[in-house]
């Protein structure tokens, strides 16, 4: 982000770029400065492909046709299929492209060996763009706030992040709530949080695993309750049940091979802050436990499948059963 952030201060761009990873909100951020920097309002010479049915060929073409009173041309291809399967005449052509052009992708999943990814990396610049730290969440959200002339303490931080999850697009929006909500006060305190901010399925399925932990059986299920006013199905909530177990199985494993909090986000790729949950509920379960309530969770599945368990009552049980 840092060598990006300097070719758009100083205006100096390489040909082509390559912008990729799981947090879509930077991605899109970084786009959308970029695109503002090089072209501004220029529809001219601006070209958009996106979705995996683009032609390189296309592309190609695009990036051959010359400026139009502008000393560049920009063209951004978003979520293809270059950097998944061959595509030689495109690695080919990057190898050569015009002075003029500025060529941005941006990807979620890329893999390294793919020619096209070769090519831009010897030719331009790859950034990828990872889930943040929650130590870097927390600072990002008291600087959104502190534009506003807000004070945060790092309660409230802590409790965006519960509700939200490591989704900055989710943050911003829940921040730019809290910046309404607090209009003529001087400080988001915890208590603002819970009066405005929405909380996220998942982070209510954290919730409703952590009290089945502590043996919390009416709190669990009023978590569970609140889930299906919210209208989400139980088997969906059945689905993320499991997920979450199979989640904690995992990280409880490669704890327990002696991984840090970071390196086993990184071998499950996902949020830190997912990983760091996940680690702290293992603590709860044994591996035998978990490997049990996922049996049960799929008998449960099966016997609603062929119709011989409803479904709201077949995932009530599983929460009682385990909360108790």
């Amino acid at each position: 982000m840092k060598t990006l952030n300097e070719h758009i201060k100083k205006g100096e761009y390489q040909k082509v770029y390559l912008i990729y990873g799981e947090e879509e909100y930077l991605k899109n951020q970084y786009r959308d400065r970029m695109k503002a920097a090089i072209i501004g309002d220029d529809t001219i010479n601006y070209s958009y492909f996106e979705g995996d049915s683009t032609k390189a060929e296309d592309v190609i073409s695009m990036c051959e046709t010359m400026p139009f009173f502008s000393d560049r041309r920009l063209v951004i291809v978003s979520d293809s299929s270059f950097f998944k399967n061959a595509n030689d005449k495109l690695a080919d052509y990057i190898k050569k492209l015009p002075g003029y052009i500025v060529l941005i992708f941006v990807e979620k999943n890329v893999d390294k060996r793919n020619k096209v990814y070769k090519a831009v990396s010897s030719c331009g610049y790859v950034t990828e763009m990872k889930y943040q730290t929650p130590a870097m969440l927390k600072k990002w959200i008291a600087g959104m706030l502190s534009k506003e002339h807000y004070k945060v303490t790092e309660a409230a931080c802590d409790l965006i992040l519960e509700k939200t999850g490591a989704n900055m697009e989710l943050i911003r929006n829940e921040v730019n709530k809290l910046i309404s909500y607090c209009a003529g006060r001087d400080a988001v305190m915890p208590q603002d949080v819970e009066a405005v901010c929405s909380t996220q399925t998942t982070s209510r399925i954290f919730e409703m695993i952590e009290a089945v932990a502590g043996k919390n059986r009416d709190k669990a299920l009023s978590l569970y309750y609140d889930l299906l006013e919210l209208k989400e199905s139980p088997m969906l909530i059945l689905y993320l049940i499991v997920r979450q177990f199979n989640g904690i199985l995992q990280a409880k494993d490669y704890a327990a091979s002696g991984m840090s909090s970071r390196e086993v986000a990184s071998y499950m790729k996902i949020q830190p802050f997912i990983a760091g949950k996940y680690l702290a509920q293992s603590k709860y379960f044994t591996a035998d436990k978990i490997k049990e309530i996922l049996r049960e969770c799929a008998d449960v599945e099966e016997r609603i499948k062929q119709g011989r368990l409803q479904e709201k009552l077949g995932v009530e049980m599983i929460i009682i059963k385990y909360s108790v």
